[in-house]
C-alpha cells in the first residue's frame, strides 16, 4: 500500500494523489541505483510495496529531487501560487482579521492558495467570498511578489466591491472596511500585505502601470512594523 511520506525539510506530507501528476515525468527519466521506471503496480489499489523516496540527483537534472526507489518516480516540489487583492469600496480598503494560524488574529487582504482547475483571476474571486462573503470585480493585475523562504509567488490584483454588503468568513475573526488613516498598521499580519497597500496608493489614479514586485527588494525575511 502506498503510504504518504514527509517532506524532510518543511514536514509536509505528500500522499500519491499528489504524485500521479509526475507518472509521465518519471518514465523520461533513467535515475542511477533506481529500479528502470515500469507501470507502477504499487500505486494501484490492493498493492503492497511502500514507496521509498531518496533525495538524489536525476539524469539530466540540476537539482536534488526525492525518488522513489522502487519505480523511479520523481517528486517535484515546486512552489505555491498565491492569488488575492486589494479591494476597495469607493475610498475604503477591505481587510480581514485571521481567524487561523499563521498570524492569527493580525489583519491581512483576502488571498489564499489556488485551487486545481481555476484561473487566477477565479481564486482570487473565490477568496474574497470565502473570506469576507463579499463579490468583488476584477480590474487588473497589481502585483507579483516572491517569498522565497515559504516557496510562494503571490499575485494580487486591484478589485472593487460590487456590493457594500460584507461579513466574517470561517477564516476570518471580523471583516471591516477602513479609510487610509483607519487602517491598522501596527496589527498586519504580512510583509506582503503592506507592500499591496502602499503601493496601491501609489498608482490609486492610474488607469495604466506595470504591475509592482516586492517593496525596495524586500524578501519577507522579517516584518517591521510602521506607518507609510
Amino acid at each position: 500500500m502506498c503510504v504518504p511520506w514527509a517532506d524532510e525539510q518543511n514536514g509536509k506530507m505528500v500522499n500519491s494523489s499528489d504524485l500521479n501528476k509526475n507518472k509521465e515525468n518519471s518514465a523520461l527519466h533513467d535515475v542511477p541505483g533506481a529500479t528502470k521506471p515500469g507501470p507502477m503496480k504499487h500505486r494501484e489499489p490492493g498493492a503492497g510495496l511502500d514507496m521509498s523516496f531518496v533525495r538524489r540527483l536525476p539524469a539530466g537534472d540540476s537539482m536534488m529531487r526525492d525518488i522513489c526507489d522502487h519505480c523511479g518516480l520523481i517528486s517535484y516540489d515546486n512552489p505555491k501560487i498565491v492569488v488575492g487583492s486589494v479591494v476597495t469600496f469607493r475610498n475604503q480598503f477591505l481587510l480581514c482579521r485571521r481567524a487561523i494560524e499563521p498570524r492569527k488574529g493580525f489583519w491581512t487582504l483576502p488571498a489564499g492558495f489556488m485551487e486545481t482547475g481555476e484561473t487566477v483571476e477565479e481564486g482570487a474571486i473565490r477568496e474574497a467570498r470565502e473570506e469576507a462573503n463579499v463579490t468583488i470585480r476584477i480590474r487588473d493585475l497589481f502585483a507579483v511578489y516572491s517569498i522565497p523562504r515559504l516557496s510562494q509567488v503571490q499575485l494580487m490584483y486591484r478589485a472593487e466591491m460590487v456590493t457594500p454588503d460584507y461579513s466574517p468568513g470561517v477564516e476570518s475573526l471580523e471583516v471591516g472596511l477602513f479609510d487610509w488613516d483607519d487602517i491598522p498598521w501596527t496589527e498586519l499580519a504580512f510583509p506582503s500585505v503592506y507592500w499591496a497597500l502602499t503601493q496601491f496608493q501609489e498608482v490609486t489614479d492610474c488607469a495604466v502601470f506595470a504591475p509592482f514586485g516586492n517593496r525596495d527588494g524586500d524578501w519577507g525575511l522579517s516584518f517591521q512594523v510602521k506607518r507609510p
